[in-house]
Protein backbone atom coordinates (compact mmCIF):
# COMPACT_ATOMS: atom_id res chain seq x y z
CA UNK A 1 0.00 0.00 0.00
CA UNK A 2 1.45 3.13 -0.46
CA UNK A 3 1.86 5.79 2.16
CA UNK A 4 -1.03 8.20 0.23
CA UNK A 5 -2.93 5.54 0.71
CA UNK A 6 -2.42 4.47 4.55
CA UNK A 7 -2.59 8.02 5.74
CA UNK A 8 -6.64 7.79 4.30
CA UNK A 9 -6.97 4.94 5.95
CA UNK A 10 -5.94 6.35 9.11
CA UNK A 11 -8.51 9.32 8.71
CA UNK A 12 -11.51 7.34 9.22
CA UNK A 13 -10.36 5.71 12.29
CA UNK A 14 -9.05 8.52 13.52
CA UNK A 15 -12.78 10.33 12.99
CA UNK A 16 -14.13 7.50 14.66
CA UNK A 17 -12.26 7.58 17.60
CA UNK A 18 -12.81 11.05 17.82
CA UNK A 19 -16.87 10.63 17.53
CA UNK A 20 -16.50 7.65 20.28
CA UNK A 21 -14.63 10.21 22.56
CA UNK A 22 -17.35 12.95 21.72
CA UNK A 23 -20.33 10.55 22.32
CA UNK A 24 -19.10 9.08 25.85
CA UNK A 25 -18.36 13.44 27.04
CA UNK A 26 -22.04 13.84 25.18
CA UNK A 27 -23.79 10.89 27.03
CA UNK A 28 -21.68 12.18 30.14
CA UNK A 29 -23.29 15.80 29.85
CA UNK A 30 -26.31 14.18 29.34
CA UNK A 31 -26.16 12.24 32.79
CA UNK A 32 -24.85 15.36 34.69
CA UNK A 33 -27.71 16.95 33.24
CA UNK A 34 -30.59 14.76 33.46
CA UNK A 35 -29.11 13.94 37.14
CA UNK A 36 -29.59 18.07 37.90
CA UNK A 37 -32.59 18.42 36.29
CA UNK A 38 -33.88 15.36 38.63
CA UNK A 39 -32.57 16.75 41.90
CA UNK A 40 -34.63 20.46 40.55
CA UNK A 41 -37.68 19.12 40.25
CA UNK A 42 -37.92 16.68 43.25
CA UNK A 43 -36.81 20.11 44.72
CA UNK A 44 -39.63 21.73 43.07
CA UNK A 45 -42.07 18.87 44.17
CA UNK A 46 -41.44 19.15 47.44
CA UNK A 47 -41.84 22.74 47.60
CA UNK A 48 -45.12 22.13 45.66
CA UNK A 49 -46.13 19.49 48.08
CA UNK A 50 -45.61 21.85 50.86
CA UNK A 51 -47.55 24.54 49.42
CA UNK A 52 -50.54 22.64 48.54
CA UNK A 53 -50.26 21.06 52.57
CA UNK A 54 -50.53 24.99 53.51
CA UNK A 55 -53.22 26.09 51.33
CA UNK A 56 -55.21 22.77 52.39
CA UNK A 57 -55.08 23.55 56.21
CA UNK A 58 -55.56 27.42 55.43
CA UNK A 59 -58.83 26.61 53.35
CA UNK A 60 -59.45 23.62 56.40
CA UNK A 61 -59.52 26.48 58.76
CA UNK A 62 -61.41 29.04 56.82
CA UNK A 63 -63.74 26.56 56.92
CA UNK A 64 -64.19 25.84 59.92
CA UNK A 65 -64.37 29.58 61.33
CA UNK A 66 -66.65 30.31 57.70
CA UNK A 67 -70.48 30.30 59.08
CA UNK A 68 -71.80 27.10 58.70
CA UNK A 69 -74.56 28.20 60.54
CA UNK A 70 -75.45 30.59 58.42
CA UNK A 71 -75.98 28.21 56.00
CA UNK A 72 -78.36 25.94 57.89
CA UNK A 73 -80.03 28.94 59.88
CA UNK A 74 -80.54 30.40 55.55
CA UNK A 75 -81.37 26.70 54.57
CA UNK A 76 -84.00 26.25 57.71
CA UNK A 77 -85.77 29.33 57.05
CA UNK A 78 -86.23 29.01 53.48
CA UNK A 79 -87.22 25.47 53.70
CA UNK A 80 -89.92 26.59 56.53
CA UNK A 81 -91.29 29.75 54.44
CA UNK A 82 -90.17 28.70 50.49
CA UNK A 83 -90.13 25.03 51.73
CA UNK A 84 -92.61 23.84 48.78
CA UNK A 85 -90.55 25.19 45.89
CA UNK A 86 -86.82 23.49 47.05
CA UNK A 87 -85.58 26.87 47.79
CA UNK A 88 -83.20 25.29 50.60
CA UNK A 89 -82.05 22.02 48.31
CA UNK A 90 -80.72 24.48 46.17
CA UNK A 91 -79.03 26.71 48.60
CA UNK A 92 -77.23 23.19 50.36
CA UNK A 93 -76.18 22.18 46.70
CA UNK A 94 -78.72 19.48 45.76
CA UNK A 95 -79.93 20.64 42.34
CA UNK A 96 -81.82 17.32 41.23
CA UNK A 97 -83.89 17.85 44.47
CA UNK A 98 -84.63 20.83 44.03
CA UNK A 99 -85.68 20.78 40.51
CA UNK A 100 -87.83 17.40 41.78
CA UNK A 101 -89.32 19.86 44.29
CA UNK A 102 -89.96 22.61 41.99
CA UNK A 103 -91.44 20.52 39.54
CA UNK A 104 -93.38 18.93 42.14
CA UNK A 105 -95.44 21.88 43.23
CA UNK A 106 -95.70 23.63 39.69
CA UNK A 107 -97.64 20.28 38.69
CA UNK A 108 -99.29 20.26 41.72
CA UNK A 109 -100.89 23.76 41.47
CA UNK A 110 -101.53 23.03 37.78
CA UNK A 111 -103.66 20.12 38.61
CA UNK A 112 -105.34 22.07 41.36
CA UNK A 113 -108.59 21.93 39.47
CA UNK A 114 -108.76 18.01 39.54
CA UNK A 115 -108.26 18.12 43.25
CA UNK A 116 -105.08 15.79 43.15
CA UNK A 117 -103.18 18.89 42.84
CA UNK A 118 -104.14 19.77 46.50
CA UNK A 119 -102.52 17.05 47.89
CA UNK A 120 -99.38 17.27 46.02
CA UNK A 121 -98.84 20.99 47.14
CA UNK A 122 -99.63 20.00 50.73
CA UNK A 123 -97.34 17.06 50.19
CA UNK A 124 -94.03 19.51 49.41
CA UNK A 125 -95.10 22.00 51.32
CA UNK A 126 -95.32 19.52 54.29
CA UNK A 127 -91.21 18.23 53.44
CA UNK A 128 -90.63 21.29 53.31
CA UNK A 129 -91.65 22.46 57.28
CA UNK A 130 -90.29 19.35 58.61
CA UNK A 131 -86.65 19.81 57.01
CA UNK A 132 -86.58 23.26 57.62
CA UNK A 133 -87.56 22.11 61.49
CA UNK A 134 -84.70 19.42 61.46
CA UNK A 135 -81.99 21.65 59.70
CA UNK A 136 -82.80 23.86 62.74
CA UNK A 137 -82.75 21.48 65.31
CA UNK A 138 -79.43 20.20 64.20
CA UNK A 139 -76.66 21.35 65.59
CA UNK A 140 -73.83 23.41 63.46
CA UNK A 141 -71.31 20.36 63.57
CA UNK A 142 -73.83 17.72 63.26
CA UNK A 143 -76.04 19.67 60.29
CA UNK A 144 -72.40 20.30 58.36
CA UNK A 145 -71.68 17.05 58.51
CA UNK A 146 -74.85 15.35 57.53
CA UNK A 147 -75.71 17.60 54.78
CA UNK A 148 -72.81 19.44 53.57
CA UNK A 149 -70.06 16.95 53.69
CA UNK A 150 -72.34 13.76 53.97
CA UNK A 151 -74.74 15.02 51.06
CA UNK A 152 -77.95 13.65 52.78
CA UNK A 153 -80.49 14.66 50.25
CA UNK A 154 -83.62 13.96 51.71
CA UNK A 155 -84.58 14.52 55.49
Amino acid sequence: MSEENKDLGDKPEDAAKGAKESAKEFANDAKESAKEFADETKEAAKDFGEEAKKTANEFKEGLANAGGDNKKILAGVLAIVFGQLGVHKFILGYQKEGIIMLVATVVGYATMCLFIGTFIVMATAIIGLIEGIIYLTKSDEEFYNTYQVGKKPWF
